[in-house]
């Protein structure tokens, strides 16, 4: 399985046109940006969600060292 990781970042720059030639063929050049919008949308939700995560764990322990204090 460490093998297969280790393919996928070992892809030089002549595969990388490849596959992007093969997406251009497969998907069209209308299409592209909006997958790409898409996939940005997502990122920056996803993004969002860990950043709402981390502030959530981080007031937790706020919360508690005040009703202690009461």
């Amino acid at each position: 399985m460490y093998s297969q990781l280790l393919f996928f970042g070992n892809l030089g720059s002549t595969e990388v046109i490849i596959i992007a030639f093969v997406v251009l063929l497969l998907f069209g050049g209308k299409k592209i940006p909006e997958l790409m919008r898409g996939l940005g949308k997502g990122v920056s939700q996803f993004k969002k969600g860990m950043n709402d995560i981390e502030q959530e764990l981080n007031a937790e322990p706020e919360k508690s060292v005040e009703s202690q204090n009461k």
